[in-house]
Protein backbone atom coordinates (compact mmCIF):
# COMPACT_ATOMS: atom_id res chain seq x y z
CA UNK A 1 0.00 0.00 0.00
CA UNK A 2 3.36 2.39 1.04
CA UNK A 3 4.86 1.79 -2.41
CA UNK A 4 1.15 2.04 -4.25
CA UNK A 5 1.11 5.78 -2.51
CA UNK A 6 4.58 6.68 -3.72
CA UNK A 7 3.57 5.68 -7.37
CA UNK A 8 0.95 8.10 -7.23
CA UNK A 9 2.46 12.17 -7.57
CA UNK A 10 1.18 15.15 -5.42
CA UNK A 11 -0.92 16.56 -8.17
CA UNK A 12 -3.13 12.88 -8.26
CA UNK A 13 -3.30 13.07 -4.05
CA UNK A 14 -4.47 16.29 -4.11
CA UNK A 15 -7.07 15.33 -6.54
CA UNK A 16 -7.68 11.50 -5.55
CA UNK A 17 -8.19 13.46 -1.79
CA UNK A 18 -10.73 16.07 -3.02
CA UNK A 19 -13.35 13.19 -4.64
CA UNK A 20 -12.85 10.75 -1.54
CA UNK A 21 -14.32 14.28 0.58
CA UNK A 22 -16.63 15.32 -2.08
CA UNK A 23 -18.06 12.36 -2.57
CA UNK A 24 -18.29 11.20 1.34
CA UNK A 25 -20.02 14.70 1.86
CA UNK A 26 -22.23 15.07 -0.63
CA UNK A 27 -24.20 12.11 0.28
CA UNK A 28 -23.81 12.90 3.87
CA UNK A 29 -25.49 15.84 2.70
CA UNK A 30 -28.33 14.78 0.67
CA UNK A 31 -28.93 11.74 3.63
CA UNK A 32 -29.74 14.09 5.66
CA UNK A 33 -32.45 16.08 3.58
CA UNK A 34 -36.35 14.52 3.91
CA UNK A 35 -37.11 10.73 4.00
CA UNK A 36 -39.58 8.48 2.44
CA UNK A 37 -39.82 6.02 5.77
CA UNK A 38 -40.59 2.39 3.66
CA UNK A 39 -37.14 3.13 1.81
CA UNK A 40 -34.83 5.81 4.21
CA UNK A 41 -35.32 3.08 7.12
CA UNK A 42 -34.97 -0.12 4.75
CA UNK A 43 -31.84 -1.28 6.72
CA UNK A 44 -31.94 0.99 10.00
CA UNK A 45 -33.91 -1.87 12.08
CA UNK A 46 -32.35 -4.77 10.72
CA UNK A 47 -28.89 -3.64 11.36
CA UNK A 48 -29.49 -2.91 14.28
CA UNK A 49 -31.13 -6.14 15.26
CA UNK A 50 -28.12 -7.96 14.47
CA UNK A 51 -26.08 -6.49 16.64
CA UNK A 52 -28.50 -7.79 19.16
CA UNK A 53 -28.27 -11.69 17.85
CA UNK A 54 -31.34 -11.31 15.04
CA UNK A 55 -29.98 -13.15 12.04
CA UNK A 56 -32.36 -12.55 8.73
CA UNK A 57 -33.93 -15.63 7.26
CA UNK A 58 -34.41 -16.97 10.72
CA UNK A 59 -35.17 -14.04 12.97
CA UNK A 60 -37.25 -11.66 9.90
CA UNK A 61 -38.65 -12.51 6.41
CA UNK A 62 -36.81 -10.68 3.88
CA UNK A 63 -36.53 -10.82 -0.43
CA UNK A 64 -33.26 -8.62 -0.53
CA UNK A 65 -30.46 -7.32 0.95
CA UNK A 66 -28.92 -9.64 3.38
CA UNK A 67 -25.70 -8.20 3.20
CA UNK A 68 -26.35 -4.78 3.22
CA UNK A 69 -27.95 -5.57 6.74
CA UNK A 70 -24.67 -7.11 7.95
CA UNK A 71 -22.41 -4.27 6.59
CA UNK A 72 -24.53 -1.97 8.59
CA UNK A 73 -24.53 -3.80 11.56
CA UNK A 74 -20.75 -3.34 11.05
CA UNK A 75 -21.13 0.58 10.51
CA UNK A 76 -23.20 0.36 13.83
CA UNK A 77 -20.69 -1.54 15.43
CA UNK A 78 -17.86 1.09 14.83
CA UNK A 79 -19.31 4.29 14.21
CA UNK A 80 -22.46 4.09 16.86
CA UNK A 81 -25.96 3.67 16.63
CA UNK A 82 -27.40 6.72 14.58
CA UNK A 83 -28.63 8.37 11.33
CA UNK A 84 -25.32 9.72 10.73
CA UNK A 85 -23.78 6.00 11.00
CA UNK A 86 -26.16 4.95 8.94
CA UNK A 87 -25.50 7.62 6.26
CA UNK A 88 -22.00 6.92 6.37
CA UNK A 89 -22.70 3.66 5.43
CA UNK A 90 -23.98 4.59 2.09
CA UNK A 91 -21.58 7.40 1.57
CA UNK A 92 -18.79 4.83 1.93
CA UNK A 93 -20.07 3.11 -0.78
CA UNK A 94 -20.06 6.19 -2.82
CA UNK A 95 -16.35 6.83 -2.15
CA UNK A 96 -15.57 3.45 -3.40
CA UNK A 97 -17.45 3.51 -6.54
CA UNK A 98 -16.33 6.48 -7.09
CA UNK A 99 -12.64 6.41 -6.27
CA UNK A 100 -12.24 2.99 -8.34
CA UNK A 101 -13.85 4.82 -11.61
CA UNK A 102 -10.73 7.36 -10.90
CA UNK A 103 -8.81 4.25 -10.76
CA UNK A 104 -9.85 2.15 -13.85
CA UNK A 105 -10.30 5.37 -16.25
CA UNK A 106 -6.37 6.33 -14.72
CA UNK A 107 -5.37 2.36 -15.93
CA UNK A 108 -6.92 3.17 -19.33
CA UNK A 109 -4.32 6.35 -19.76
CA UNK A 110 -7.26 8.94 -19.87
CA UNK A 111 -5.43 12.67 -18.65
CA UNK A 112 -6.01 12.48 -15.09
CA UNK A 113 -7.70 16.06 -15.15
CA UNK A 114 -10.58 14.28 -17.18
CA UNK A 115 -10.64 10.62 -14.56
CA UNK A 116 -11.15 13.51 -12.21
CA UNK A 117 -13.83 15.25 -14.22
CA UNK A 118 -15.82 11.97 -15.09
CA UNK A 119 -15.27 10.59 -11.42
CA UNK A 120 -16.78 13.88 -9.95
CA UNK A 121 -20.11 13.54 -11.75
CA UNK A 122 -20.27 10.04 -10.78
CA UNK A 123 -20.37 11.15 -7.38
CA UNK A 124 -23.15 13.21 -7.71
CA UNK A 125 -25.38 10.89 -9.64
CA UNK A 126 -24.65 7.93 -7.73
CA UNK A 127 -25.60 7.36 -4.06
CA UNK A 128 -26.99 10.85 -3.22
CA UNK A 129 -30.12 10.13 -4.99
CA UNK A 130 -31.16 8.07 -2.05
CA UNK A 131 -28.34 9.08 0.45
CA UNK A 132 -28.95 6.34 2.31
CA UNK A 133 -28.28 2.42 2.08
CA UNK A 134 -30.66 0.76 -0.17
CA UNK A 135 -30.64 -2.46 -1.82
CA UNK A 136 -31.27 -1.63 -5.71
CA UNK A 137 -27.85 1.00 -5.31
CA UNK A 138 -25.67 -1.98 -3.63
CA UNK A 139 -26.55 -4.58 -6.28
CA UNK A 140 -25.96 -1.98 -9.02
CA UNK A 141 -22.73 -0.67 -7.05
CA UNK A 142 -20.99 -3.75 -6.47
CA UNK A 143 -21.80 -4.96 -9.71
CA UNK A 144 -20.51 -2.52 -11.64
CA UNK A 145 -17.11 -3.02 -9.23
CA UNK A 146 -17.63 -6.40 -10.46
CA UNK A 147 -17.43 -4.97 -14.20
CA UNK A 148 -14.56 -3.04 -13.05
CA UNK A 149 -12.53 -6.30 -11.80
CA UNK A 150 -13.35 -8.21 -14.90
CA UNK A 151 -11.89 -5.19 -17.25
CA UNK A 152 -8.79 -4.53 -15.54
CA UNK A 153 -8.87 -8.73 -15.60
CA UNK A 154 -8.19 -9.05 -19.31
CA UNK A 155 -6.16 -5.55 -20.09
CA UNK A 156 -3.86 -6.72 -17.14
CA UNK A 157 -4.50 -10.21 -16.30
CA UNK A 158 -3.35 -10.01 -12.77
CA UNK A 159 -4.61 -12.73 -10.48
CA UNK A 160 -6.12 -10.41 -7.91
CA UNK A 161 -8.49 -9.30 -10.30
CA UNK A 162 -10.11 -12.73 -10.87
CA UNK A 163 -9.72 -13.55 -7.67
CA UNK A 164 -12.13 -10.47 -6.64
CA UNK A 165 -14.08 -10.92 -9.62
CA UNK A 166 -16.25 -13.60 -8.09
CA UNK A 167 -16.04 -11.46 -4.46
CA UNK A 168 -17.57 -8.13 -5.90
CA UNK A 169 -20.52 -10.26 -7.63
CA UNK A 170 -21.47 -12.81 -3.95
CA UNK A 171 -21.64 -9.15 -2.79
CA UNK A 172 -23.94 -7.72 -5.68
CA UNK A 173 -26.39 -10.97 -5.35
CA UNK A 174 -26.91 -10.81 -1.82
CA UNK A 175 -27.24 -7.11 -1.72
CA UNK A 176 -29.73 -7.66 -4.78
CA UNK A 177 -31.00 -10.83 -6.78
CA UNK A 178 -31.38 -8.17 -9.83
CA UNK A 179 -29.62 -6.38 -11.49
CA UNK A 180 -26.95 -8.56 -10.03
CA UNK A 181 -28.42 -11.59 -11.81
CA UNK A 182 -28.72 -10.06 -15.12
CA UNK A 183 -25.13 -9.08 -15.05
CA UNK A 184 -23.77 -12.01 -13.78
CA UNK A 185 -25.18 -13.98 -16.75
CA UNK A 186 -24.01 -11.61 -19.06
CA UNK A 187 -20.62 -12.20 -17.43
CA UNK A 188 -20.38 -15.47 -17.29
CA UNK A 189 -21.26 -15.82 -21.01
CA UNK A 190 -18.67 -12.96 -22.10
CA UNK A 191 -15.88 -14.98 -20.06
CA UNK A 192 -16.47 -17.93 -21.81
CA UNK A 193 -16.78 -16.26 -25.41
CA UNK A 194 -13.39 -14.53 -24.22
CA UNK A 195 -11.65 -17.63 -23.11
CA UNK A 196 -12.87 -20.04 -26.09
CA UNK A 197 -11.75 -17.12 -28.77
CA UNK A 198 -8.03 -16.37 -27.37
CA UNK A 199 -7.24 -19.46 -25.59
CA UNK A 200 -7.31 -17.86 -21.96
CA UNK A 201 -7.42 -19.86 -19.38
CA UNK A 202 -5.48 -18.58 -16.91
CA UNK A 203 -8.10 -16.88 -14.94
CA UNK A 204 -10.33 -19.65 -14.36
CA UNK A 205 -8.50 -21.09 -11.13
CA UNK A 206 -7.82 -17.91 -9.37
CA UNK A 207 -11.96 -17.11 -9.95
CA UNK A 208 -12.38 -20.65 -8.97
CA UNK A 209 -10.49 -20.72 -5.89
CA UNK A 210 -11.99 -17.38 -4.80
CA UNK A 211 -15.63 -18.80 -5.42
CA UNK A 212 -14.61 -21.92 -3.33
CA UNK A 213 -13.62 -19.96 -0.50
CA UNK A 214 -16.49 -17.53 -0.63
CA UNK A 215 -18.90 -21.22 -0.67
CA UNK A 216 -17.62 -22.34 2.20
CA UNK A 217 -17.29 -19.16 4.13
CA UNK A 218 -21.10 -18.84 3.07
CA UNK A 219 -21.64 -22.29 4.68
CA UNK A 220 -19.87 -22.33 7.61
CA UNK A 221 -22.05 -19.00 7.95
CA UNK A 222 -24.79 -20.83 7.94
CA UNK A 223 -24.36 -23.63 10.22
CA UNK A 224 -22.80 -21.46 12.50
CA UNK A 225 -25.67 -19.29 12.96
CA UNK A 226 -28.41 -22.12 12.65
CA UNK A 227 -29.72 -20.73 9.36
CA UNK A 228 -32.42 -22.60 7.76
CA UNK A 229 -31.16 -23.32 4.20
CA UNK A 230 -34.91 -24.20 3.15
CA UNK A 231 -35.95 -20.71 4.19
CA UNK A 232 -33.13 -18.78 2.45
CA UNK A 233 -34.24 -20.67 -0.70
CA UNK A 234 -38.01 -20.01 0.04
CA UNK A 235 -37.51 -16.27 0.86
CA UNK A 236 -34.58 -15.13 -1.41
CA UNK A 237 -34.96 -17.53 -4.46
CA UNK A 238 -38.61 -18.69 -4.83
CA UNK A 239 -40.84 -16.18 -3.22
CA UNK A 240 -39.41 -13.34 -5.37
CA UNK A 241 -39.85 -15.05 -8.57
CA UNK A 242 -43.48 -15.05 -8.14
CA UNK A 243 -43.14 -11.39 -7.83
CA UNK A 244 -41.30 -11.24 -11.18
CA UNK A 245 -43.60 -12.87 -12.68
CA UNK A 246 -46.43 -10.14 -12.03
CA UNK A 247 -44.02 -7.46 -13.25
CA UNK A 248 -43.40 -9.28 -16.16
CA UNK A 249 -47.35 -9.56 -17.12
CA UNK A 250 -47.58 -6.05 -16.17
CA UNK A 251 -44.66 -4.50 -17.67
CA UNK A 252 -45.45 -1.74 -20.09
CA UNK A 253 -43.29 -1.58 -23.01
CA UNK A 254 -43.64 1.31 -25.11
CA UNK A 255 -41.25 4.47 -26.38
CA UNK A 256 -41.65 6.49 -23.65
CA UNK A 257 -40.28 3.59 -20.98
CA UNK A 258 -38.06 2.13 -22.94
CA UNK A 259 -36.33 5.12 -24.96
CA UNK A 260 -37.01 8.31 -23.86
CA UNK A 261 -36.88 7.69 -20.15
CA UNK A 262 -33.02 6.34 -20.99
CA UNK A 263 -32.38 8.97 -23.88
CA UNK A 264 -29.56 10.12 -22.25
CA UNK A 265 -27.83 7.20 -21.60
CA UNK A 266 -28.10 5.93 -25.13
CA UNK A 267 -26.90 8.93 -26.22
CA UNK A 268 -23.74 8.32 -23.70
CA UNK A 269 -23.40 4.72 -25.02
CA UNK A 270 -23.99 5.41 -29.06
CA UNK A 271 -20.07 6.58 -29.31
CA UNK A 272 -18.76 3.46 -28.19
CA UNK A 273 -20.85 1.81 -30.31
CA UNK A 274 -20.21 3.76 -33.42
CA UNK A 275 -16.56 3.07 -32.33
CA UNK A 276 -16.80 -0.79 -32.10
CA UNK A 277 -19.26 -1.52 -34.73
CA UNK A 278 -16.49 0.66 -37.24
CA UNK A 279 -14.04 -1.45 -36.34
CA UNK A 280 -16.02 -4.77 -36.83
CA UNK A 281 -16.60 -3.45 -40.40
CA UNK A 282 -12.86 -3.02 -41.11
CA UNK A 283 -11.58 -6.09 -39.71
CA UNK A 284 -13.63 -9.03 -38.38
CA UNK A 285 -10.95 -10.67 -36.08
CA UNK A 286 -11.44 -7.22 -33.77
CA UNK A 287 -14.38 -8.98 -32.27
CA UNK A 288 -10.94 -11.26 -30.13
CA UNK A 289 -9.68 -8.10 -28.97
CA UNK A 290 -9.68 -6.80 -25.88
CA UNK A 291 -11.40 -3.50 -26.68
CA UNK A 292 -14.60 -5.43 -27.89
CA UNK A 293 -14.32 -6.92 -24.91
CA UNK A 294 -14.62 -4.08 -22.72
CA UNK A 295 -17.40 -2.93 -25.23
CA UNK A 296 -19.47 -5.66 -24.60
CA UNK A 297 -19.06 -5.92 -20.87
CA UNK A 298 -20.17 -1.66 -20.85
CA UNK A 299 -23.32 -2.52 -23.17
CA UNK A 300 -23.89 -5.72 -21.00
CA UNK A 301 -23.90 -3.45 -17.69
CA UNK A 302 -26.38 -0.58 -19.63
CA UNK A 303 -28.78 -3.17 -20.91
CA UNK A 304 -28.55 -4.95 -17.55
CA UNK A 305 -29.69 -1.75 -15.69
CA UNK A 306 -32.39 -0.68 -17.79
CA UNK A 307 -33.99 -4.27 -17.82
CA UNK A 308 -33.96 -4.01 -14.30
CA UNK A 309 -35.21 -0.20 -13.72
CA UNK A 310 -38.34 -0.78 -16.73
CA UNK A 311 -39.32 -4.17 -14.50
CA UNK A 312 -38.96 -2.68 -10.60
CA UNK A 313 -40.79 0.72 -11.54
CA UNK A 314 -38.94 1.83 -8.63
CA UNK A 315 -37.75 5.77 -9.17
CA UNK A 316 -34.67 5.83 -11.51
CA UNK A 317 -31.22 5.94 -10.21
CA UNK A 318 -28.94 4.55 -13.00
CA UNK A 319 -28.21 7.66 -14.57
CA UNK A 320 -24.35 7.49 -12.66
CA UNK A 321 -24.13 5.11 -15.92
CA UNK A 322 -23.76 8.40 -18.40
CA UNK A 323 -20.53 9.90 -17.22
CA UNK A 324 -18.98 6.17 -17.06
CA UNK A 325 -20.05 5.84 -20.55
CA UNK A 326 -19.07 8.87 -21.98
CA UNK A 327 -15.52 8.09 -19.88
CA UNK A 328 -14.97 4.95 -21.88
CA UNK A 329 -16.29 6.46 -25.65
CA UNK A 330 -13.58 9.03 -24.66
CA UNK A 331 -11.04 6.78 -24.06
CA UNK A 332 -12.53 4.72 -27.09
CA UNK A 333 -11.78 8.25 -29.37
CA UNK A 334 -8.23 9.09 -28.29
CA UNK A 335 -7.28 5.22 -28.99
CA UNK A 336 -7.90 5.52 -32.52
CA UNK A 337 -5.61 8.21 -32.65
CA UNK A 338 -7.51 11.03 -34.99
CA UNK A 339 -9.05 14.13 -34.30
CA UNK A 340 -12.05 13.78 -32.36
CA UNK A 341 -11.56 17.11 -30.23
CA UNK A 342 -15.05 18.07 -31.15
CA UNK A 343 -17.08 14.68 -30.26
CA UNK A 344 -15.37 14.82 -27.00
CA UNK A 345 -16.37 18.82 -26.70
CA UNK A 346 -19.73 17.73 -27.47
CA UNK A 347 -19.60 14.60 -25.02
CA UNK A 348 -18.12 16.69 -22.42
CA UNK A 349 -20.86 19.01 -22.27
CA UNK A 350 -23.44 16.41 -22.49
CA UNK A 351 -21.63 15.10 -19.36
CA UNK A 352 -22.05 18.09 -17.61
CA UNK A 353 -25.97 18.34 -18.83
CA UNK A 354 -27.12 15.99 -17.69
CA UNK A 355 -24.84 15.58 -14.49
CA UNK A 356 -26.25 18.97 -13.86
CA UNK A 357 -30.29 18.32 -14.60
CA UNK A 358 -30.65 14.70 -12.77
CA UNK A 359 -28.14 16.37 -9.48
CA UNK A 360 -31.37 18.74 -9.43
CA UNK A 361 -33.75 16.31 -9.93
CA UNK A 362 -33.11 13.29 -7.87
CA UNK A 363 -30.37 14.91 -4.93
CA UNK A 364 -32.45 18.46 -4.64
CA UNK A 365 -35.99 17.69 -5.30
CA UNK A 366 -35.29 14.33 -3.48
CA UNK A 367 -37.53 12.43 -6.43
CA UNK A 368 -35.93 8.93 -5.60
CA UNK A 369 -37.65 9.73 -2.00
CA UNK A 370 -40.93 11.08 -3.77
CA UNK A 371 -40.20 14.79 -2.25
CA UNK A 372 -40.46 16.51 -5.84
CA UNK A 373 -42.11 20.09 -5.00
CA UNK A 374 -41.86 19.49 -1.39
CA UNK A 375 -40.61 22.72 0.59
CA UNK A 376 -38.02 21.84 2.83
CA UNK A 377 -38.39 24.66 5.01
CA UNK A 378 -41.04 23.08 6.46
CA UNK A 379 -38.81 20.39 7.68
CA UNK A 380 -38.08 19.51 11.58
CA UNK A 381 -34.80 18.05 13.52
CA UNK A 382 -35.57 14.71 13.80
CA UNK A 383 -33.98 14.75 17.11
CA UNK A 384 -36.53 15.74 18.54
CA UNK A 385 -38.07 11.93 18.41
CA UNK A 386 -34.25 10.36 19.54
CA UNK A 387 -30.74 12.19 19.66
CA UNK A 388 -29.79 9.09 17.89
CA UNK A 389 -31.44 11.02 14.72
CA UNK A 390 -29.24 14.34 15.05
CA UNK A 391 -28.48 16.31 11.80
CA UNK A 392 -31.66 14.55 10.10
CA UNK A 393 -34.16 16.88 8.54
CA UNK A 394 -37.66 15.00 9.01
CA UNK A 395 -39.85 15.91 6.18
CA UNK A 396 -41.80 12.67 4.17
CA UNK A 397 -44.67 13.09 1.00
CA UNK A 398 -47.39 12.01 3.75
CA UNK A 399 -46.53 14.49 5.52
CA UNK A 400 -44.94 16.96 3.56
CA UNK A 401 -46.87 20.21 4.83
CA UNK A 402 -46.56 19.27 8.45
CA UNK A 403 -43.69 17.46 9.47
CA UNK A 404 -43.94 18.71 12.80
CA UNK A 405 -47.34 16.27 13.40
CA UNK A 406 -45.83 13.31 12.01
CA UNK A 407 -42.75 13.64 14.65
CA UNK A 408 -45.38 14.74 17.48
CA UNK A 409 -47.32 11.17 16.30
CA UNK A 410 -44.12 9.02 16.40
CA UNK A 411 -43.04 10.32 19.81
CA UNK A 412 -46.49 10.02 21.33
CA UNK A 413 -46.70 6.12 20.11
CA UNK A 414 -42.83 5.40 21.56
CA UNK A 415 -44.05 7.04 24.87
CA UNK A 416 -47.20 4.62 24.62
CA UNK A 417 -45.46 1.53 23.99
CA UNK A 418 -42.51 2.80 26.46
CA UNK A 419 -45.26 2.31 29.01
CA UNK A 420 -46.44 -1.29 28.14
CA UNK A 421 -44.33 -4.07 29.43
CA UNK A 422 -45.35 -7.07 27.84
CA UNK A 423 -44.16 -8.69 25.18
CA UNK A 424 -44.48 -7.12 22.28
CA UNK A 425 -44.05 -7.11 18.56
CA UNK A 426 -44.23 -4.57 16.27
CA UNK A 427 -45.27 -4.00 12.96
CA UNK A 428 -44.82 -0.67 10.61
CA UNK A 429 -43.19 1.03 7.86
CA UNK A 430 -41.25 3.45 10.49
CA UNK A 431 -38.13 1.05 11.11
CA UNK A 432 -36.06 2.26 13.53
CA UNK A 433 -38.52 1.48 16.61
CA UNK A 434 -36.03 -1.39 18.07
CA UNK A 435 -33.48 1.52 18.12
CA UNK A 436 -35.82 3.80 19.68
CA UNK A 437 -36.88 0.94 22.16
CA UNK A 438 -32.98 -0.21 22.11
CA UNK A 439 -34.74 -3.80 22.44
CA UNK A 440 -35.85 -6.82 20.14
CA UNK A 441 -39.56 -5.90 18.52
CA UNK A 442 -39.63 -9.15 16.84
CA UNK A 443 -40.85 -7.58 13.50
CA UNK A 444 -41.51 -10.80 11.16
CA UNK A 445 -40.60 -8.71 8.30
CA UNK A 446 -38.62 -5.93 7.39
CA UNK A 447 -40.78 -3.36 6.16
CA UNK A 448 -44.62 -3.71 5.55
CA UNK A 449 -45.98 -2.86 2.11
CA UNK A 450 -49.91 -3.88 1.28
CA UNK A 451 -48.93 -5.30 -1.83
CA UNK A 452 -47.26 -7.91 -0.62
CA UNK A 453 -43.78 -7.39 -1.98
CA UNK A 454 -41.93 -7.79 0.81
CA UNK A 455 -43.85 -11.14 2.21
CA UNK A 456 -46.45 -13.36 0.51
CA UNK A 457 -49.81 -12.41 0.64
CA UNK A 458 -53.16 -15.10 1.24
CA UNK A 459 -53.22 -15.88 -2.56
CA UNK A 460 -49.55 -16.76 -3.14
CA UNK A 461 -48.56 -20.04 -2.80
CA UNK A 462 -45.53 -19.81 -0.20
CA UNK A 463 -48.35 -17.86 1.83
CA UNK A 464 -48.37 -21.13 4.10
CA UNK A 465 -44.31 -20.98 5.32
CA UNK A 466 -44.81 -17.16 5.69
CA UNK A 467 -47.90 -18.02 8.14
CA UNK A 468 -45.65 -21.17 9.83
CA UNK A 469 -42.95 -18.31 10.15
CA UNK A 470 -44.76 -15.97 12.12
CA UNK A 471 -47.16 -18.10 14.06
CA UNK A 472 -43.40 -19.87 15.29
CA UNK A 473 -41.92 -16.38 15.91
CA UNK A 474 -45.23 -15.46 18.18
CA UNK A 475 -45.16 -19.04 19.74
CA UNK A 476 -40.97 -18.63 20.27
CA UNK A 477 -40.84 -14.89 21.73
CA UNK A 478 -43.87 -15.43 24.08
CA UNK A 479 -45.33 -12.39 22.18
CA UNK A 480 -48.19 -10.94 23.85
CA UNK A 481 -49.57 -7.97 22.30
CA UNK A 482 -49.20 -6.50 18.36
CA UNK A 483 -48.71 -3.03 17.43
CA UNK A 484 -49.29 -2.14 14.27
CA UNK A 485 -49.12 1.54 13.21
CA UNK A 486 -50.82 3.06 10.22
CA UNK A 487 -50.87 2.01 7.47
CA UNK A 488 -50.84 -1.77 8.55
CA UNK A 489 -54.34 -2.96 8.81
CA UNK A 490 -55.96 -5.73 10.82
CA UNK A 491 -56.96 -7.97 7.51
CA UNK A 492 -52.93 -8.68 8.03
CA UNK A 493 -53.09 -10.21 11.19
CA UNK A 494 -56.44 -12.00 10.74
CA UNK A 495 -54.82 -13.82 7.60
CA UNK A 496 -51.95 -15.01 9.79
CA UNK A 497 -53.69 -15.42 12.71
CA UNK A 498 -57.27 -15.87 12.03
CA UNK A 499 -60.17 -13.54 13.49
CA UNK A 500 -60.63 -15.14 16.84
CA UNK A 501 -56.83 -15.23 17.44
CA UNK A 502 -56.52 -11.71 18.36
CA UNK A 503 -58.26 -8.63 19.81
CA UNK A 504 -57.82 -5.46 18.08
CA UNK A 505 -57.86 -2.27 20.48
CA UNK A 506 -57.68 1.07 18.76
CA UNK A 507 -55.12 3.31 20.84
CA UNK A 508 -55.10 6.29 18.35
CA UNK A 509 -55.71 7.36 14.66
CA UNK A 510 -52.22 5.55 13.92
CA UNK A 511 -51.88 3.16 16.42
CA UNK A 512 -53.39 -0.47 17.07
CA UNK A 513 -52.64 -3.05 19.58
CA UNK A 514 -53.79 -6.29 18.78
CA UNK A 515 -53.73 -8.99 21.84
CA UNK A 516 -52.91 -12.27 21.01
CA UNK A 517 -55.25 -14.85 22.67
CA UNK A 518 -54.51 -18.54 23.58
CA UNK A 519 -56.65 -19.78 20.72
CA UNK A 520 -56.33 -23.69 19.09
CA UNK A 521 -54.31 -21.96 15.95
CA UNK A 522 -51.08 -21.35 17.92
CA UNK A 523 -51.17 -24.14 20.46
Amino acid sequence: MKNFFLFINNKEKILILFLFIFSLFINQHYGNKGVFPIDSFAHFDTGFRILLGEHPFKDYWIISGPFVDYLQAIFFYFFGVNWQSYVLHASAVNVLIVLSTFFVLKNFKLNIYLCFFYSLAVSILAYPSSGTPFVDHHSAFFSLLGVYTLILGIKNEKKIYWILLPIFFTFSFFSKQVPSSYIIVCVFFILVAYTLMNKKFYWIKYSALSSILLFLFLLFFFVFQDLSFSSFVNQYILYPQTLGEDRYEGLNIDFKNIVLHFKYIYLAIVVLFYVNLKKIFANYNYIKKKDFFYFIIFLCLTLSLILHQTLTRNQTFIFFLIPILIAFSHVSLIQNKKNYNFLIIIMILLCLFTTTKYHFRYNEDRKFHELSNVNFDLSSKANEIDKKFSGLNWISPEYKNNSKKEINSIIKIKSYIEKDKRTKMIITNYSFFSVLLNKKVFSPIRWFIENGVGYPLKDNKYFPDFQEFFVKKIKKNKIQVIYTIKPVHVSFLKDLLGEKCIKTLNVDNMLNAHLVLNCAKLM
